[in-house]
């Protein structure tokens, strides 16, 4: 598969998407944000994938919007903004990266190796696990550019570390280091530059090795979706109904016997063809 801008790669049931504009430390462009929505849908449909690895090619994660447009960067009147223009999409979630990240059936990690400012951050927010090298940087920088937080994350950061830290890190603008984001909850964990891919890689396996692919989807979107709603009862219903169904089918058969057998398990449910009749995928 051909992108301009990003590589993807699977490998052992792991796709790895590289934001690959080295040069740019790897600065995200319309183009960019086209290919990664493909890449995560291409994943999403394939049975053959368990977990997605985002990271960075060189140095960089992603050091915000190309603004190489210079003060027009942004002003999609100009003709120069590329955080804003790009080639016609192949195909679409309707939501832009945003939504074919939030909405995957496939557990994502971000490996976050350096510079991860504006847009470069705010893109790994729905991703559901991030880790960092000690060389990473982050900056919620916004309100020093003029522009408010984008890709939804005004919704997704206080959820993540808290409208406090939320709040203190968007209204200065400024940015901080991985210790700093550690300690915020923004990251899990913060490892050396040449652990980081590796370790990426060792909690993806983990997932793929030991967990079921319909569990895994349905837990991620339940997470989700269903912490935000204001009490349980209706979370309940749902996770009540989805249990009795899961609980007559061969995954869950599977688990158990391996379990008992103290071996890894097989587990033949896929995502393309096994959800539940009970489930209902979130509303866009």
């Amino acid at each position: 598969m051909s992108y301009q801008h990003i590589t993807y790669e699977v490998k052992d049931r792991i796709a790895t998407i590289t934001l690959n504009r080295p040069d740019k430390l790897n600065a995200y462009t319309a183009i960019m944000g086209q290919e990664l929505e493909d890449a995560f849908l291409t994943a999403d449909d394939d049975d053959a994938v368990r977990v997605i690895i985002v990271t960075g090619a060189g140095r960089g994660f992603c050091a915000g919007a190309d603004i190489s447009g210079g003060a027009n960067a942004f002003d999609t009147t100009s003709g120069n903004a590329a955080m804003f223009q790009g080639s016609q999409p192949r195909r679409t979630s309707g939501g832009g990266f945003v939504g074919a990240i939030y909405n995957a059936k496939k557990p994502s990690i971000a490996a976050i190796n350096g510079p991860a400012v504006g847009v470069g951050i705010t893109l790994a927010l729905p991703m559901d696990i991030r880790i960092a090298s000690t060389e990473a940087k982050f900056g919620f920088v916004f309100a020093r550019r003029g522009l408010v937080p984008e890709a939804g994350s005004a919704w997704f950061l206080p959820r993540l570390v808290g409208l406090n830290q939320a709040l203190l890190w968007c209204m200065s603008g400024r940015v901080f280091g991985a210790d700093e984001a550690l300690k915020g909850g923004l990251v899990a964990e913060v490892l050396p530059p040449d652990q980081l891919l590796k370790r990426a890689r060792e909690l993806a396996t983990e997932i793929a090795e030991n967990t079921a692919p319909v569990s895994i989807a349905l837990t991620r979107q339940m997470l989700w979706h269903y912490s935000a709603f204001p009490g349980p009862e209706q979370v309940l219903k749902i996770d009540g109904a989805l249990s009795v169904e899961l609980g007559a089918g061969p995954d869950v058969k599977e688990g158990v016997a391996s379990f008992l057998e103290k071996r890894k398990p097989k587990f033949p449910g896929k995502v393309s063809a096994g959800m539940p009749k009970s489930y209902k995928p979130a509303p866009k």
